[in-house]
């Protein structure tokens, strides 16, 4: 599978099937997460790695919209420091751009948990309290997301999308 394949064949995978993840996959897959490129080449994220059963079903209740991170092989958080960039939050997604590709590379399904809430600051630090207490993570990392991956149990159909012309426009915007 290339990256084209990868990218064309990702869907969200919020059903997994109750399988170990090989342990080499998912250090490929790691090993994704840390290459991501990030501004000035500056350490500005760093990933949590979760495979216990007891830690994914309290991480999963982070949101409502969670639920399946219970299920899975295995939860990778990706926390951003501010201290270090003010592109944090770039890296930070970034980052999981690359984990969600890896996971699809490795035959995996993965579902990406927001746990940073731009738009509602008390929802974020709720929910970044909620994580960063399981997990011992210092206050001054920002935590965006919690990407589950796993062996996938029912792979959705393939979705529509808006149409290309609507979304890219070359040279100028057009409407």
């Amino acid at each position: 599978m290339n990256v084209h394949e990868a990218i064309e064949g990702r869907r969200e995978i919020t059903a997994f099937a109750p399988l170990e993840i090989d342990k080499g996959a998912l250090e490929r897959i790691i090993r994704a997460g840390y290459l991501a490129p990030t501004g000035n080449n500056l350490p500005s994220r760093e990933l949590i790695i979760v495979t216990d059963r007891d830690k994914l079903v309290h991480l999963s209740s982070a949101t409502p919209f969670m639920k399946w991170l219970a299920t899975a092989g295995a939860g990778i958080v990706i926390t951003g420091r501010p201290d270090v960039s003010k592109y944090w939050l770039q890296d930070a997604s970034i980052t999981s751009a690359f984990i969600w590709l890896a996971a699809e590379q490795e035959n995996l399904g993965a579902a990406f948990g927001a746990i940073y809430h731009s738009e509602d600051a008390d929802e974020s630090a709720k929910r970044e309290s909620h994580v960063r207490e399981a997990l011992d993570i210092p206050e001054d990392r920002r935590i965006l997301a919690v990407i589950g991956t796993g062996h996938i149990d029912v792979k959705p159909k393939p979705k529509t999308h808006v149409p290309f012309e609507e979304i890219v426009h070359y040279e100028t915007f057009k409407s």
